[in-house]
């Protein structure tokens, strides 16, 4: 038996185009605020660069309820950049962007396989996320509409 790579940790921006930015957490380290907050500046950055026309008219943002995105210091921060963030809503996987359509779709490219190093679960990764059109990025923020929608019918109740 060969030991197979650990665990990559990844942060992933995305907007109905693709993927703005995609952040690996060098190992040993945890995202607090400081680190998160150093990403959004990257991602701001991005977004003039990629978008500028949209930057100005202000950037709707979704992230998870994790402490380093609410800590008091990161909303300063989203605020100081223009960004107006999305409350969260109760948790369900169709409304975590992450889990009901970028990682399904990855999960199956890594699955059974064997990365002998950290570096090579990231080329994998990342030429799947290169390789799906911008309908893909586009599909998925029209579901996640369509599902809060109707949680918000629910009056915020789970939705399957």
């Amino acid at each position: 038996m060969q030991k197979s790579a650990g665990k990559v940790f990844a942060s992933t921006f995305w907007n109905q185009d693709g993927i703005l930015l995609i952040d690996y957490l060098p190992k040993g380290q945890t995202i607090n605020v400081e680190y998160y907050s150093s990403l959004l500046v990257q991602l701001k950055d991005i977004l003039k660069e990629k978008h500028c026309w949209k930057v100005t008219k202000g950037v709707l943002f979704l992230h998870d309820n994790a402490p380093a995105h609410w800590a008091l210091a990161t909303q300063k921060k989203l605020a100081y950049l223009g960004f107006q963030c999305l409350d969260h809503l109760p948790y369900s996987l169709r409304l975590a962007p992450l889990d009901y359509h970028l990682l399904p779709g990855l999960k199956k490219q890594l699955k059974s396989r064997h990365f002998s190093s950290d570096v090579d679960v990231i080329a994998v990764a990342e030429t799947w996320l290169d390789g799906q059109p911008s309908e893909f990025f586009l599909s998925g923020l029209q579901k996640l509409q369509q599902w809060a929608k109707k949680c918000i019918e629910l009056h915020e109740e789970y939705v399957e």
